[in-house]
């Protein structure tokens, strides 16, 4: 009789231990359904998403100014290389992005300065402007009458993520623009 009872018991216990485990209490109920409502929606670079904007984007990437630059780093409690900050950013948001500063030229869909919109993704040399060999990537930050700004990690005098007019030195490296969103 006991050889009996005790599966039983057992088989009881565990269909009751499993489904206490699947029910939350209302209140985290509620808290869940509104993380998962904020979560960002998955895209890729090869769709347009409007469930994320480019304020959305730029909001984020602005959360983290200040973090010191750390080459061939993605994570933003140690620091980030330019490429790392960029594809941290994108992929915060779904976007299927490269990790390396020379693969974004082949990601999203070449643009120009002229149309360049908030969220697009510059891509620059290294800090020899005279060798064309891409070096540096960072998100165009904003547009208006004095110029485009960008948010990038720079490995320069700020050694960190900044904001930084596309003027003077940046501008004698810039060699294209792609649009990801």
């Amino acid at each position: 009789m006991k050889k009996i009872i005790v599966p039983i018991l057992f088989f009881i216990l565990s269909a009751t231990a499993g489904k206490a485990q699947t029910i939350l209490p209302a209140q985290y109920q509620e808290l869940v359904k509104k993380l998962v409502a904020n979560l960002p929606k998955n895209a890729t670079i090869t769709e347009n998403s409007s469930a994320t904007n480019s304020t959305t984007l730029i909001d984020f990437a602005k959360s983290m100014l200040g973090i010191p630059y750390r080459y061939a780093t993605s994570n933003p409690k140690v620091g980030f290389d330019c490429s790392g900050f960029v594809s941290y950013v994108f992929s915060n948001f779904g976007f299927k992005v490269p990790r390396s500063s020379r693969e974004f030229s082949s990601a999203g869909k070449e643009t120009s300065l002229e149309n360049a919109k908030v969220g697009d993704v510059l891509i620059f040399t290294g800090t020899n402007s005279r060798i064309r060999r891409i070096g540096h990537v960072g998100i165009v930050y904003s547009i208006d009458e004095n110029g485009i700004k960008f948010i990038h990690a720079s490995s320069g005098k700020a050694h960190q993520v900044t904001i930084t007019d596309l003027n003077g030195h940046y501008k004698d490296r810039f060699m294209k623009i792609v649009s990801i969103l």
